[in-house]
């Protein structure tokens, strides 16, 4: 397996009048927080690895993160922007046991590749700045060859299934007053756009179960632990509605991954770590549905849909307040606040 070898971007030349936009501050200062706490994890995941190919690969994404926060910080630093506190040494404990056994890192690796290659998705259209844009280009490139590793290993390993097959279609057809039915009347089949979302959903949240299940199992605080294990049925319960609507068509689904957590108790990461993690991931699964609703045709997967998004939001803005009231929830850069100046 090939090493990922990252570009320095953050010292090419730029107009030095050129201010940082509001757009490329936040992407700036969300990747910064991203891949300090993906730092912390992947450090305590080397401690607690065997295959060597999953080694190798954990050590490329590592890699990455340092880099990724080195060419952040020297733009920031140009700027006189405050480097943000993110996660460190103190969030993290090497001494810990293993919590996950080597396979999940892969399906983990996955999941947050997909994620960073979304922010990267959504940031590169707005930089405009020669040095921030060239930052990103790169993000998504070297996490697209991250991603080429991880399939690899999935596919040789046998960690997982494709998606579905369908038939090839055997002529053009045009659709007629069914289609959007999915609670009463002739019911279609699911297309395949809608498969591929909910296979993408189901694969998400297969790797989300397992690491909320992981956390809850080491969560220092009352609170923090039942809010883990409230997002943990609320997890199996959407997995379970997107199962049988594969099922429903007679299509195969990813398999679960609770068998890949251990029966440790001792915690590895701090609450903060695990609460912002967790609070990250049910966020982008928003994102997720956005886009499954967008390509979605069939009245009952969209309600389905708004029913994890409302589950979601809540679970969100519960673990947010927890953040506020323990004075761990950073804040990100924001417009004058004019009513104020004062």
């Amino acid at each position: 397996m090939a090493t990922i070898k990252p570009i320095k971007v953050g010292s090419k030349e730029f107009d030095s009048n050129e201010k940082l936009t509001s757009a490329e501050m936040g992407k700036l200062w969300a990747t910064y927080m991203g891949n300090s706490m993906s730092k912390q994890i992947l450090t305590y995941y080397l401690m607690n690895v065997e295959d060597e190919d999953i080694k190798k690969l954990l050590k490329n994404a590592l890699s990455l993160c340092g880099d990724f926060l080195a060419s952040i910080t020297e733009i920031f630093e140009k700027e006189n922007f405050p480097i943000p506190v993110g996660f460190s040494e103190e969030d993290v404990n090497l001494e810990a046991p293993r919590l996950f056994e080597d396979e999940f890192y892969v399906h983990y690796l996955k999941y947050t590749a997909k994620a960073g290659m979304s922010i990267y998705n959504v940031a590169i259209p707005l930089m405009y700045r020669k040095d921030v844009n060239d930052f990103f280009h790169n993000c998504m490139k070297l996490t697209a060859d991250l991603m080429e590793q991880i399939k690899e290993i999935l596919m040789s390993k046998g960690y997982i299934i494709k998606p579905p097959y369908i038939p090839v279609p055997e002529k053009v057809n045009f659709l007629h007053g069914n289609f959007l039915n999915g609670f009463t009347g002739q019911v279609r089949p699911l297309h395949a756009m809608e498969i591929t979302h909910l296979y993408d959903n189901i694969e998400n949240n297969a790797t989300s179960k397992a690491l909320i299940l992981g956390f809850s199992q080491v969560a220092k605080k009352d609170k923090i632990r039942e809010l883990f294990i409230r997002g943990k049925d609320l997890t199996h319960k959407s997995v379970e509605r997107y199962i049988n609507q594969l099922h429903s068509s007679n299509l195969p689904a990813p398999a679960p991954l609770d068998h890949l957590v251990t029966t440790s108790t001792i915690s590895p990461f701090s609450d903060k770590l695990m609460l912002f993690h967790k609070m990250d991931m049910f966020s982008m699964k928003v994102r997720a549905f956005g886009n499954s609703v967008a390509v979605n045709g069939r009245h009952d997967i969209a309600m389905m849909y708004t029913k994890s998004l409302m589950n979601i939001s809540i679970f969100v803005e519960d673990a947010a307040k927890i953040m506020l009231d323990n004075g761990w929830f950073e804040q990100p850069p924001e417009a004058v606040d004019r009513e104020n100046l004062l």
